[in-house]
């Protein structure tokens, strides 16, 4: 699991990229001692041997969520 540091959050440019197999995905809103988060977590391809296993999550708060809104609205040209 991970939450998005802002502190540390950079682009880089890589020699090779490739695109990922798209995988089921699903979405929770909480609150934590008044702060709302906003968590996605994605799971393994069909042919793993647990699929339901969470494989990733990524945790935003109000203020990572705002950045990386702005950041694809700049990249996507939205």
């Amino acid at each position: 699991m991970a939450q998005i540091d802002l502190e540390t959050i950079k682009h880089i440019d890589k020699d090779r990229n490739s695109i990922h197999a798209k995988v089921h995905t699903t979405y929770t809103v909480f609150e934590v001692d008044g702060e709302k988060y906003f968590q996605l977590d994605t799971y393994g391809k069909s042919e793993r041997e647990m699929p339901e296993k969470i494989s990733q999550t990524i945790q935003f708060d109000r203020k990572s969520a705002k950045f990386i809104v702005e950041l694809l609205k700049k990249e996507f040209n939205l």
